[in-house]
């Protein structure tokens, strides 16, 4: 997978992109990830890609002419881009949402700065995306979560398929506890049931114990997940009473008649 970041401040990107699990994934090639200074295609002599909002107001405004040359020359090579801004405003980023777009060949992220970027731009846009109701200085930040997010779902770069499974939000649960070695630190143990060695009975622990922290932490994600999935009841099948023979009381009545001598 392509990923090309459009940003006023490419040097905030190197140190995240080149360590650790994205940067195994960059030098196997299963990822590429390249930044773009928006201020050279700027067309002043001052390299201004910002200016004041039309109409009053705080701040400043990503100007429509460096982020228009910008987004043609980068676009001008390679395979057809995904075009997505990252903007307080987008559709909230989610676990599925970063599996679909793991699907695309190539992703195109603008961050925008300031107070955004002019409305013009737009028309360049697919989609804008948010990573949460909050406020940040500018979409950098974003976009480097964007990308390691997608990158999760990309084959190979986890090494593990399972890996991006067994996560929080996957199933609609937060996830479970985990541990490791040693099994007792400073008078903490592990729960006996994961030395066990019994497998059903540590998926039904993991699974309690899912369902505990997100009902504490996210009560709001426990009940939407206990509402797609209702708890099953077992209905009691009714025994049936066997059959026995009826006697009427007149063929009791007419047998004992009879029989008198």
């Amino acid at each position: 997978m392509r990923i090309d970041i459009l940003t006023l401040f490419p040097e905030m990107f190197g140190g995240v992109f080149g360590a650790s699990i994205l940067g195994r994934a960059c030098a196997a090639g299963l990822m590429e990830i390249r930044t773009h200074d928006i201020r050279a295609y700027t067309e002043n002599k001052h390299r201004k890609a910002d200016d004041y909002p039309f109409g009053g107001g705080a701040g400043l405004v990503m100007m429509a002419q460096p982020i228009f040359s910008c987004m043609e020359a980068v676009l001008s090579e390679g395979a057809p881009a995904k075009r997505i801004l990252l903007t307080p405003r987008g559709k909230p980023l989610t676990t599925e949402h970063a599996r679909e777009l793991a699907k695309e060949e190539r992703l195109l992220l603008l961050c925008g700065h300031y107070e955004g970027v002019d409305e013009r731009v737009m028309t360049l846009i697919d989609e804008e995306i948010s990573i949460g109701d909050y406020v940040l200085t500018g979409g950098e930040l974003p976009a480097m979560v964007l990308t390691d997010c997608v990158s999760r779902f990309v084959p190979g770069v986890l090494g593990s398929e399972l890996s991006a499974e067994d996560e929080s939000f996957t199933d609609g649960l937060l996830e479970y506890p985990q541990y490791t070695r040693p099994a007792e630190f400073r008078g903490m143990t592990v729960p006996d049931v994961l030395l066990s060695g019994h497998h059903a009975n540590i998926v039904a622990w993991r699974r309690e114990q899912a369902l505990e922290k997100t009902k504490n932490v996210r009560p709001e994600m426990y009940e939407a997940w206990m509402a797609a999935h209702p708890p099953v009841v077992k209905k009691n099948k009714r025994r049936r009473k066997p059959k026995t023979d009826t006697v009427s009381p007149e063929s009791v009545n007419t047998a004992s008649v009879e029989d008198q001598p």
